[in-house]
């Protein structure tokens, strides 16, 4: 008879195929087995639509099943509270399920065990910590968001071997080979917004937008990426192809008003303080925060990439490395400011490399980053 942990990573599975689509929301699986078989799958597909204790419960009754009895396998601890959705914890304790084997628990500090206990009350038996690192890990960045306020802050960057993003004259495509930059869409679609500096968009005139991975030349339907341009001065082009509803400029108050009357249709404009050395972005982040956003990836150059690291706001970094040089030194370089001292450094984990093609893909934690 399969395992309770075979179940488990079965659901983990099933999460994971909804990931880059759940947001705000946190990805989740679940698998409903009795007397030995699986009677019932299901995952949380998007934010608004059913969870997926209740995805799984619906999907057994689909094939006649009853649940009754049943054990749940879920990778997060049910929600208890009533939200677009009624308690997946009244929809277990409805169904019949006699026992629950939970992965990761809530995050939430207000919300942790308190489902554990309800379904408990209610004569369910109860299981939480199996693959709990695992099943926490695929909700990283939610499991930030939810417990500082902040969107969790991916910094990514493709450069030669002697870290150069451009040329001194501005050249920069292509750095890295086609299957690096489909590894740097994927980052993409996992996150909630893309932010770059406005710099990047004068000199390069990027989209910033999606494309399917599956069918390269279909149009993107999907959940639309926000894309923010950190633009003190209101300088970013009114023909720019970042520009449209997903946009958002951000400004200081310094910014010139003519410019910005002629911004303002083209996209969203928020004002932002400034600190010693450009914008607050703690303040920046706990906007956004506000606003949903979960998981930001930062494709800036080498002064907006500095900023995010050098005040300690950037949890984890994607960089792409192409076995190349260019020299120069007016190039520009994928981490620029005013640097951090060789006994500080940037201490990372969790490293990982990766060869993609003929380049390298480094994904490291930033160590002890909130």
């Amino acid at each position: 008879m399969p395992s309770d942990e075979q179940r488990l990573r079965e659901a983990l599975r099933l999460a994971r195929r909804a990931k880059g689509e759940t947001s705000p929301n946190p990805l989740v699986g679940a698998v409903l087995a009795r007397r030995g078989q699986i009677i019932g799958r299901g995952w949380h597909r998007r934010a608004g639509l059913p969870h997926a204790e209740v995805e799984a419960i619906a999907d057994a009754k689909r094939r006649g099943n009853s649940t009754k009895g049943a054990t749940l396998y879920v990778t997060l601890e049910p929600c208890s509270t009533s939200g677009r959705t009624q308690p997946c914890t009244r929809a277990i304790a409805e169904a019949g399920v006699a026992r629950v084997v939970v992965g990761a628990t809530d995050p939430n500090p207000a919300h942790a065990g308190r489902a554990y206990r309800w379904l408990k009350r209610k004569g369910i038996a109860v299981e939480h910590g199996l693959l709990a690192a695992e099943a926490a890990e695929i909700n990283f960045a939610f499991n930030h968001w939810i417990t500082t306020g902040l969107p969790f802050v991916t910094v990514k960057a493709a450069m030669t071997l002697d870290g150069k993003i451009a040329t001194a004259a501005g050249e920069s495509r292509w750095i890295t080979g086609p299957e690096a930059r489909r590894e740097g869409m994927k980052l993409r679609h996992e996150a909630d917004a893309i932010l770059v500096g406005v710099n990047t968009i004068v000199a390069d005139d990027p989209a910033l937008t999606l494309r399917d991975l599956r069918r390269p030349k279909a149009e993107w339907r999907g959940p639309a990426l926000r894309r923010i341009v950190l633009d003190p001065r209101a300088r970013t082009p009114l023909g720019s192809r970042v520009l449209g509803e997903q946009a958002t400029v951000v400004v200081s108050r310094d910014a010139p008003a003519k410019r910005l009357a002629k911004l303002k249709p083209h996209c969203r404009v928020i004002t932002c303080p400034l600190a010693k050395r450009g914008f607050n972005l703690k303040s920046l982040l706990r906007k956004l925060g506000q606003q949903g956003c979960t998981h930001l990836l930062v494709e800036g150059g080498g002064e907006t990439n500095a900023a995010l690291i050098e005040a300690g706001l950037a949890q984890r970094l994607a960089f792409f490395y192409a076995p190349k040089i260019i020299g120069g030194r007016d190039a520009r370089t994928a981490v620029a400011g005013d640097g951090l001292p060789l006994a500080r450094g940037l201490p990372l984990e969790k490293i990982r490399w990766r060869n993609l093609g003929p380049d390298l893909m480094l994904t490291a934690r930033v160590a002890d980053a909130p």
